[in-house]
Parts: structure tokens; C-alpha cells; sequence
């Protein structure tokens, strides 16, 4: 039996707008457009232009009025044009990584990295810079991950999407979402084996 997403919010407020409610669709970009945004800082590190790329995003969606099916919360079916989008974006601007190593250091509203690394109590000022190393190196060494594997860490670290919707957004399966992270995850603590102790920070 089909699942019936009806009763999510996006949803409604994308099928009224299919329905020829403009204001629903306003409604939509208010409630969405923020995580829009920081999903593309996520997937590409805070670099110039998100702004237009989150107007791209709702563009697409606009595209999509007319053939719009509620065949996923809306957020997984949004989601997946991000995707697509940071994937392209990362191809056009032949870069190697979603992940920037010039945004701040830290944990910030946007994004930050995905492992944290408690400050703790800063006596010697070289103290922070080798926390700073370790930040950057694990930017570094989730850019390094295949880009699925990249892609599917950051929604289920960041964005807490069940791995039956990263499966959606990534069209892939279950089973397979669940490999690309325990892949990622082991290749991470190899990686950052020298800097991090053990601890659960990956």
C-alpha cells in the first residue's frame, strides 16, 4: 500500500500551489528556503553565490509545478534538486569537495564541520591553532569521500533525514545508504586517525 504524504505541510503547500495558489507557494519559500541554504553550505562551503543557488532551487521548483507527484515528504523531493544542483555546481566549478576549506572555523549557524571538536579550556594560544589543523583536516578529509558517500553523511549528520529518504534523494537504497555511511565513517577514522583520539568524534 502506497504511503500517503498528503499530510505533510510541504506537500499540501506544493499541491495547492499546483492548484493554482500563488501564495502558497511564497509560503513555501519561507518555510524552506533557509534549509535550502544551508544544505548548499554544507554540500559546498560558504562560497559566493548561494543566495542565487537557493533561487535556482525554487526556480526548479516552479519547472516542476505541473508535473509535481506526492510520491515523497516534500522536503526529501526538495532535497533531491539541491543535490543534483551542488552536484552540478561542484562539477562547474571543477572542484573536488562539497566542503570549503576557507569558510570559519567552529561550530556556526551554516554549517560548520560535521565532527565536533570541543573547545574545552584554551590556556596556550598554540593550542587553538592545532585545533584549527584538526577542523581543517577533517574538512579535508570529508571533501576526500566519493560524493555520494559525502552527500549522504551530511543529511544523516546534519539534517537527520532516515535513511529510507537519503535513499530517495540520492537514488539509491536503503541497504546502499546504509553502506555509503559506514564506509564513510570508517574511511574518516582512518584518515584522521593520527589527530583524533578516540571518542566517538567520527
Amino acid at each position: 500500500m502506497a504511503t500517503d504524504y498528503t499530510t505533510d505541510r510541504g506537500v499540501q503547500l506544493m499541491l495547492a500551489y499546483q492548484q493554482g495558489e500563488e501564495a502558497a507557494f511564497d509560503q513555501l519559500v519561507e518555510e524552506y528556503s533557509g534549509q535550502v541554504f544551508a544544505l548548499l553550505t554544507r554540500f559546498l562551503g560558504q562560497r559566493p553565490g548561494r543566495e542565487d543557488l537557493v533561487q535556482e532551487v525554487f526556480m526548479r521548483v516552479i519547472r516542476s509545478r505541473d508535473r509535481y507527484e506526492a510520491k515523497a515528504r516534500f522536503s526529501t523531493w526538495l532535497y533531491r534538486i539541491v543535490f543534483n544542483m551542488a552536484v552540478n555546481e561542484t562539477q562547474r566549478s571543477s572542484r573536488t569537495g562539497f566542503l570549503s576549506l576557507d569558510q570559519p572555523l567552529g561550530d556556526d549557524a551554516e554549517g560548520g564541520g560535521l565532527i565536533e571538536v570541543t573547545d574545552g579550556n584554551v590556556e596556550n594560544p598554540s593550542d587553538g591553532m592545532e585545533r584549527d589543523d584538526v577542523v581543517l583536516a577533517v574538512r579535508q578529509a570529508i571533501a576526500d569521500l566519493p560524493e555520494q558517500q559525502r552527500a549522504a553523511l551530511i543529511l544523516a549528520k546534519y539534517h537527520e533525514t532516515p535513511y529510507v529518504e537519503i535513499a530517495e534523494i540520492l537514488g539509491s537504497s536503503e541497504k546502499a545508504i546504509k553502506s555509503l555511511i559506514h564506509r564513510a565513517r570508517e574511511t574518516l577514522r582512518q584518515s584522521l586517525a593520527p589527530l583524533l583520539h578516540e571518542g566517538g568524534m567520527v
